[in-house]
């Protein structure tokens, strides 16, 4: 999953989270994303331009706030 935009991102299914990290290390939480826009997320040519379209002001989200070894959560919605 080459990106210029996003490192790496994880689906909780059974929660229907996502969580992507950026290249800037910024993470974010995303909820009840359905499983079928996860997985097209991961077969998607250009992972930026999907969660741009798709993600991206459609799902509630959160920012994981890193701390030393600590995170702290902010609810960004």
């Amino acid at each position: 999953m080459p990106s210029s935009v996003i490192a790496r991102f994880d689906y909780d299914d059974a929660h229907a989270r996502l969580t992507v990290t950026f290249i800037t290390g910024r993470i974010y939480e995303y909820f009840a994303v359905p499983s079928a826009i996860a997985a097209d997320f991961r077969a998607a040519a250009s992972k930026g331009a999907f969660f741009n379209t798709q993600i991206r002001d459609r799902y509630p989200f959160r920012e994981i706030k890193p701390i030393g070894d600590a995170y702290r959560k902010r609810s960004a919605r």
